[in-house]
């Protein structure tokens, strides 16, 4: 074998295949991502308006 041969047969094992996206995997990690941006924008909106009361229990007293 010629180098050259040589060097374009090492170029052939070193360029690696093109794989195709699945388009449903895309499809799937877009509706994943619009979900979580949702979940998330409704907890920053309703985050701040809830309150937790930590009051102790009402005791009633013996009479």
């Amino acid at each position: 074998m010629t180098p050259q041969a040589q060097i374009e047969e090492a170029r052939r094992l070193l360029v690696e295949d093109v794989r195709r996206s699945n388009p449903m995997a895309t499809l799937g990690a877009a509706a994943l991502a619009a979900t979580s941006a949702v979940l998330l924008a409704g907890v920053m909106i309703l985050g701040p308006g809830v309150a937790i009361d930590d009051r102790p229990p009402a005791v009633s007293q013996p009479v």
